[in-house]
């Protein structure tokens, strides 16, 4: 074979590699994350197409690398997850949000937001140095189609004698 035709051939393929490779990681601005543990649950497929394009004030939707995964803004200020553990008791706050029950964990800069009686679970972590709580309110008409399990939010009033 004749070098001299296949080196303008090589640097043609070479070149369309790097091309295409570059082109590639242009495009993949995905969040990466990990999969919650039943991530693979209908259900959370359900919610995923229901996920709203904009949380909090403004904050865009974006692409993640993991299954029932969601996060908003650039740097995030939310992180969504469906498939975490359900909760069956907590010590911790619980309050309805838009037919919603959710349990509250304030861990400094962030606070973990918990769905309570659904099954599988989903998991909001908000950074509330960037946004408010809001992003729980537009996060529950696609969450209130994960299926309820029975338990709900009490009253202190539920529980004393």
């Amino acid at each position: 074979m004749d070098t001299a035709r296949r080196t303008p051939r090589t640097l043609a393929i070479v070149g369309a590699v790097v091309a295409l490779a570059a082109g590639l990681t242009g495009c993949t601005n995905a969040v990466s994350m990990a999969p919650a543990p039943s991530a693979n649950d209908a259900a959370c497929a359900a919610v995923q197409v229901r996920l709203p394009e904009t949380v909090g004030s403004g904050s865009a939707l974006r692409a993640t690398n993991a299954q029932a995964t969601a996060a908003w803004g650039d740097p995030e200020v939310a992180i969504y997850h469906c498939g975490v553990a359900v909760p069956t008791v907590s010590d911790l706050p619980c309050f309805s949000q838009g037919g919603v029950d959710w349990i509250r964990d304030d861990r400094g800069d962030q606070v973990v937001f918990t769905t309570f009686g659904r099954s599988p679970a989903a998991q909001v972590v908000v950074d509330t140095t960037k946004t408010t709580a809001q992003v729980v309110q537009d996060l529950s008409d696609a969450v209130s189609t994960l299926p309820k399990d029975g338990h709900a939010c009490l009253d202190p009033s539920d529980v004393q004698g």
